[in-house]
């Protein structure tokens, strides 16, 4: 039975198939373009027919927000004070200058009220504006606008004008600078045995380290420069310390490739920090979470948390030594500055780069954050550069430093310390980027005088006392000349013409 029943279902799929009729490809074809264009024979990409009152109520909205400053302007005298442009308007109908005291201007007005705008009886002629038309015109511009094309002496209060001369703009000129008071030598500290390579201030402000050559760290009185401690524990030069703000904890880092954290409390190492496989050149401390970012020889800058000692990121990218880092609560958190001659900018959440600033053609060893303005100063051969964040964009160049620059410090009055390895420091305006005092101590007896060089230089938390760390082993204090005056020390100045280089 069912091979019976196969053969009747064969049977009937062949008189299925033998029902469809055949077409030639032709025929086929056609049908398939026939289906195709009545599927697309209407077009509903056509456009709507226009409706005229829709559109008349469109374009006045459009004339009200788009063109509502210029659509009452008043025309400005044609002839010598013609406005540029309106050559341009093909019409050569108007009136020369002695024609009529009141020059008529026949055709198109050189400021159309608005576009579309026909000519009629009433907008054919028009009459030259008086001068407090003039005056209507100006108060219609923007002040940052009328001051690009007016004359200074046409200004008015709120940048209004009282004529319309157009005159070229002047050069930009240096402001002048803030008087600050000089600095002079307080006392010289002695001690290490070596050259004096980092300096720290605690946050109380009672004492500051020192990290030296002699690969010893020294804790000193700050108000009698007394020494108070010396610790000991690295094996080769002490290159970089910091003293944490949230805990007693101080931290250094040095040549043997070592980062430690040392209790204060019992004056111990209490951690450890492995990972860098080349000399350790500077460190610092994220102000408002335990982090430590510590930068190395080995071209790469390293984040640790400090209660864990994980090495939370590995910041690479430079192609060269880190000379130093700093960090920040705002973004970008960490900066780092490289012998490779960039300055990149990081993402602490990310670890990886923000920003690359490549305009510095020498090695930067030197940053200065300062401490109200979201502002950066970087410090190379060739000369110091400022920089606002997030971005790094560039500001100015403070040039006339010629040195190689291993360290920078700034305070909230405005004043950058430069300090080189010749031994001079430079003070600047930070505003203006006005050099107003160089110092060039003398070494300390018994020293050569190619042993004058500043490695580090910090001011105190109450920024009357400046900190340098020096080549001739000893550290320096310097503070502000109390007697000093703006009449006994006047700032030599003058208002020259701004050049300042871009790069």
């Amino acid at each position: 039975m069912t091979d019976i029943a196969v053969v009747e279902s064969n049977v009937s799929v062949y008189f299925i198939f033998q029902d469809v009729q055949k077409h030639s490809v032709h025929t086929l074809v056609f049908r398939s373009l026939k289906r195709t264009h009545d599927m697309f024979v209407a077009d509903h990409a056509k456009p709507v027919s226009l409706d005229e009152t829709s559109h008349k109520v469109k374009m006045a909205a459009k004339l009200r927000a788009d063109y509502s400053a210029v659509l009452h302007m008043p025309v400005l005298k044609e002839g010598k004070d013609r406005p540029l442009g309106s050559n341009m308007t093909g019409n050569q109908n108007y009136a020369q200058p002695g024609d009529d005291p009141e020059y008529l201007i026949t055709g198109t007005h050189a400021y159309p009220s608005g576009p579309g705008v026909s000519l009629t009886a009433d907008t054919q002629i028009h009459r030259n504006p008086s001068e407090g038309g003039v005056h209507a015109m100006a108060l219609t511009l923007p002040p940052s606008q009328a001051r690009y094309f007016l004359s200074d002496d046409s200004l008015l209060e709120g940048g209004a004008t009282k004529n319309s001369s157009l005159v070229a703009r002047k050069n930009p000129t240096m402001p002048k600078p803030q008087w600050h008071a000089p600095w002079k030598l307080f006392r010289v500290i002695s001690g290490h045995l070596g050259w004096v390579r980092s300096i720290a201030v605690e946050p109380g402000n009672q004492w500051f380290v020192t990290g030296a050559g002699d690969r010893t760290i020294k804790i000193w009185d700050l108000a009698s420069g007394k020494l108070k401690l010396s610790l000991t524990g690295h094996i080769s030069t002490v290159r970089g310390v910091a003293v944490s703000t949230r805990s007693p904890y101080l931290f250094s880092c040095g040549e043997d490739k070592q980062v430690k954290c040392w209790d204060l409390e019992y004056n111990k190492v209490i951690r450890h920090y492995h990972g860098h496989l080349s000399a350790v050149y500077d460190l610092d401390l994220h102000p408002t979470i335990d982090v430590l970012v510590t930068c190395s020889r080995d071209a790469t800058a390293r984040v640790w948390d400090i209660r864990s000692k994980a090495n939370v990121h590995t910041l690479s990218g430079h192609t060269n030594t880190v000379a130093t880092v700093r960090c920040q609560a705002a973004e970008p958190q960490i900066i780092t500055g490289s012998h490779d001659s960039t300055i990149r900018l990081w993402d602490l959440i990310a670890g990886k780069t923000r920003a690359t600033l490549t305009n510095h053609k020498k090695s930067v060893r030197a940053l200065a954050l300062h401490p109200r303005q979201y502002t950066l100063a970087s410090g190379s051969a060739d000369n110091i550069k400022q920089w606002t964040f997030p971005d790094g964009n560039f500001i100015q160049n403070l040039s006339g430093h010629n040195a190689i620059i291993n360290a920078m410090a700034v305070n909230s009055d405005g004043v950058l310390v430069s300090g080189a390895d010749n031994g001079t420091i430079h003070l600047w305006d930070w505003r203006t980027g006005y050099n107003f005092q160089r110092i060039h101590a003398a070494v300390q007896p018994g020293s050569l005088d190619s042993e004058s060089g500043i490695f580090a230089c910090m001011f105190d938390h109450s920024e009357s006392r400046l900190i340098t760390a020096e080549a001739d082993k000893t550290i320096k204090v310097y503070k502000e000349d109390d007697t000093a005056t703006e009449e006994s020390h006047p700032i030599n100045w003058k208002p020259e013409i701004l050049k300042r280089k871009r790069f």
